[in-house]
């Protein structure tokens, strides 16, 4: 057993197979995921876990170079976390729609029990060197 970090077995499993420019979403309770697309499914109750937490711990354990948001998020905790992690010119915005098209070539969707309105983001795999 690991002492610290993602405990989810398959979670873990897909963020050390993860390639440079290759996509990971974490999403809300609500997000539609491509029946083609795996998902990780945390939710398990509303509002629980919470987005912001997963998001942190999700970056904790990979390396990723940017995210993707939808431009109609207007919640400040979720973009403010955000910008903990990546320089500004490293969050990218699209609309929403583009945002669930772009869903459609993810390696994984994790979804939290977000109630948040757009609190989704596609984090986009960097290297380690």
């Amino acid at each position: 057993m690991r002492p610290r970090g993602i405990w989810h077995p398959r979670l873990i499993e897909v963020l050390t197979s993860l390639g440079h420019g290759d996509s990971l979403v974490v999403a809300d309770a609500g997000l539609a995921v491509p029946a083609h697309v795996e998902s990780v499914d945390l939710v398990w109750a509303a509002g629980e876990p919470a987005f912001v937490p997963v998001v942190r711990a999700i970056i904790d354990e990979a390396v990723f170079e940017a995210a993707v948001i939808a431009s109609e998020l207007e919640d400040a905790e979720v973009r403010t976390s955000l910008g903990e992690r990546f320089a500004n010119e490293d969050i990218h915005e699209v609309s929403h729609q583009e945002l669930k098209n772009l869903t459609a070539d993810a390696r994984l969707v994790v979804r939290t029990g977000a109630v948040t309105p757009y609190a989704n983001v596609i984090l986009i795999a960097g290297v380690a060197f």
